[in-house]
């Protein structure tokens, strides 16, 4: 029990950074704290895309919901009977006669 107590203490006290062979520790500590830092950074970057993302969603909702009203607005305002009723309160009537087809018949010399 005394030996694991004193490895505990050791542990503790940090002295596996200045024993001996501390310089292999030290490598392997700055790797993984290079390592560490390189996923932190990924991270934020991963959770700036994510937001970047659905703050591009959003506004393409919002554009889709814009066009399909604009659309409906656009079928509504070429609507025959909306026409006729614009025109109307200009005062052009409709034709009594039906429409005649013209023909052009061309000779070649």
């Amino acid at each position: 029990m005394n030996k694991v107590k004193r490895s505990v203490y050791d542990l503790l006290r940090g002295s596996f950074l200045t024993d001996a062979s501390a310089f292999k520790n030290w490598r392997i500590i700055i790797f993984v704290v290079g390592l560490l830092l390189f996923m932190i950074s990924s991270a934020h970057n991963v959770d700036g895309k994510v937001i970047k993302i659905a703050e591009l969603n959003k506004k393409k909702r919002e554009l889709r919901a814009e066009y399909v009203d604009t659309g409906t607005l656009l079928m509504r305002m070429k609507m025959e009977s909306n026409i006729r009723q614009k025109v109307k309160l200009r005062g052009i009537q409709p034709s009594q006669t039906s429409p005649h087809k013209i023909r052009i018949i061309r000779k070649t010399n």
